[in-house]
């Protein structure tokens, strides 16, 4: 067996079994450079062309993508015609569910098709600009703030870590021996966060609380926390390129859904009154009356 036949003979028996070729009505091969109707086998009265070749070549596995072209061809030659003669032996053989599976399987395809066109037509710059003015309209600037803590189980452990930092113990180090919560690593520090981020009580306090200056202990839900807040800044609006992939997929869905519900609402759908068990989606068994 050629080296050709030892790479693709498996993958075009296992292919061709799921994935029938679709044989096209083709002219006669134009003059001059190869088109995509350009007939490179014909079985049994039906032409495989190029095009049909491209195709099959483009859903190939990714390790059969970097081979050599002229390795490929031949190869893919013989799947695309093992395909072709099974779907013929298949002529008048397929199953009620097979018939079903094929025709649900291309008005998937075709619905892709226009999903990727739609959206791809919708993703312009103006388009992205309206969604992020749109999107930031009511945007206010408020105070964010970036603080650490220390959390402790008990109240008079909190007392005494306080004493201890006021009488020159460095914050950072008492929060790496002492505190309970996983910011202990970083000396306590839980970065930049905005109001309604963190509980009632602890918001509280590093609202009220003067920067550089430790505060508590403030009692939670998760213990006593000594808060020490580092900086205050106000928020801004995020550049547009930060939010880029967010307002991306925004504006793709919106004119999706947009173009989709234009053509139910123009289309003529008829829902005959018949009494029908939900359960009855599970039985597969009518697939075979």
């Amino acid at each position: 067996m050629t080296q050709k036949k030892v790479l693709f003979a498996g993958l075009a028996l296992c292919t061709a079994l799921v994935l029938p070729a679709f044989a096209q009505d083709t002219a006669a091969p134009p003059e001059g450079a190869p088109t995509a109707a350009t007939v490179v086998a014909t079985v049994n009265g039906t032409d495989i062309t190029l095009g049909n070749m491209i195709v099959a070549r483009s859903a190939l596995p990714p390790e059969y993508q970097s081979l050599p072209d002229d390795l490929i061809f031949g190869g893919l030659l013989d799947q695309v015609i093992q395909q072709v003669i099974i779907e013929q032996s298949m002529e008048g053989k397929l199953k009620l569910v097979d018939e079903l599976t094929i025709l649900n399987e291309r008005r998937t395809y075709l619905s892709s098709l226009l999903v990727a066109q739609i959206a791809g037509d919708a993703l312009t710059d103006a388009a992205l600009q309206k969604a992020y003015d749109a999107a930031y309209a009511e945007f206010k600037l408020q105070t964010e703030y970036r603080a650490s803590h220390i959390l402790v189980e008990d109240e008079e452990l909190a007392k005494t870590l306080l004493a201890k930092i006021e009488a020159g113990a460095v914050f950072a180090e008492v929060a790496m021996a002492n505190s309970t919560d996983g910011s202990a690593q970083g000396g306590g520090d839980l970065g930049w966060f905005g109001l309604g981020q963190m509980v009632e009580p602890f918001e509280v306090a590093v609202v009220a609380a003067e920067v550089g200056k430790v505060t508590g202990p403030v009692q939670t839900e998760f213990g006593f926390h000594l808060i020490l807040v580092t900086e205050t800044r106000n928020s801004e609006k995020p550049p547009l390129d930060t939010v880029r992939a967010d307002l991306e997929a925004a504006v793709q869905r919106d004119a999706v859904l947009a173009a989709v519900d234009v053509m139910v609402k123009a289309a003529k759908i008829e829902k005959p009154e018949v009494a029908i068990d939900p359960a009855l989606l599970k039985n597969t068994d009518l697939l075979n009356e």
